[in-house]
């Protein structure tokens, strides 16, 4: 499988058509989505891949696809979309198949995610949030940096989430 981004145990490639399968698999279970909306239909679920794809060709960035790169299994996504609420600002977002969570995955897949952001972009920051009831996204982003910021109303989940940010000055005093 040819993979655009590495870290130790995972490869990220890019979402194509022909992945209805896994974003299906992914986006259908009601413990990935269900604290952001879903479990999402077919329709929605066609619709989100559609984006995603649409994501890349407009902006370079998407929630990509992520594998082991020990056999090839689909963990699920990670990646990042525009923020258009802050300027020069993307969004981190990361959504593992249960059977993975625990393993330290989503904080691989995050740093990988980070490093390739603030090492191929200009971007400025990292936008983050998380659903409250949703510790293990909390520890993810403290491991990787981030920085609470405050609260703020999430529509797709219906409840105010904490957000964070990660500044690229931060990210990069950090990595030395």
């Amino acid at each position: 499988m040819d993979y655009f981004l590495k870290s130790r145990r995972l490869g990220f490639r890019y979402w194509t058509n022909e992945d209805f399968p896994l974003a299906q698999a992914l986006w259908s279970d009601s413990k990935v989505t269900g604290l952001f909306g879903g479990p999402f239909s077919p329709e929605m679920v066609r619709a989100r891949l559609t984006n995603e794809i649409r994501m890349r060709e407009e902006c370079g960035i998407q929630y990509w696809p992520i594998f082991l790169l020990q056999d090839h299994q689909h963990v699920g996504c990670a990646g990042l979309r525009p923020c258009p609420a802050m300027k020069n600002t993307w969004e981190l977002g990361y959504h593992l198949h249960p059977r993975f969570w625990g393993q330290g995955l989503a904080t691989e897949a995050a740093f990988a995610v980070l490093a390739h952001a603030f090492s191929s972009s200009s971007v400025e920051a990292i936008f983050a949030g998380h659903h409250p009831s949703n510790e293990a996204s909390r520890r993810v982003l403290g491991k990787v940096g981030f920085e609470y910021v405050g609260d703020e109303f999430y529509a797709p989940s219906g409840v105010v989430e904490p957000i964070y940010v990660l500044r690229r000055q931060e990210w990069c005093s950090h990595q030395r």
